[in-house]
């Protein structure tokens, strides 16, 4: 977990706010932000396909894309057992 300092300027799918931290699961997980809404003060961690940074017409981010809710992930599926088969000779 890192605590940003400044925090950033997030969209999110909840509305704008600032991202305060940021976790880090590992190579195989998404970095999930936790962001303080501006509007209503509520706290939510998103995914990083889910924010966006905010607007800097100084760095030329002039019109991020809205973020998108993500589709709900499907459940991993059990793992199915090895089938080897050795031809004959």
């Amino acid at each position: 977990m890192i605590q940003l300092n400044p925090p950033l300027p997030m969209n999110t799918p909840k509305g704008e706010g600032f991202a305060h931290f940021l976790l880090d699961y590992g190579p195989e997980s998404d970095l999930y932000w936790t962001v303080f809404i501006t509007e209503t003060g509520e706290i939510w961690t998103f995914a990083n396909r889910e924010v966006r940074a905010s607007k800097n017409i100084t760095l030329g981010r002039v019109s991020p894309s809205s973020p998108k809710s993500a589709p709900a992930r499907k459940a991993p599926a059990e793992p199915r057992e090895a089938v080897v088969s050795f031809a004959q000779v």
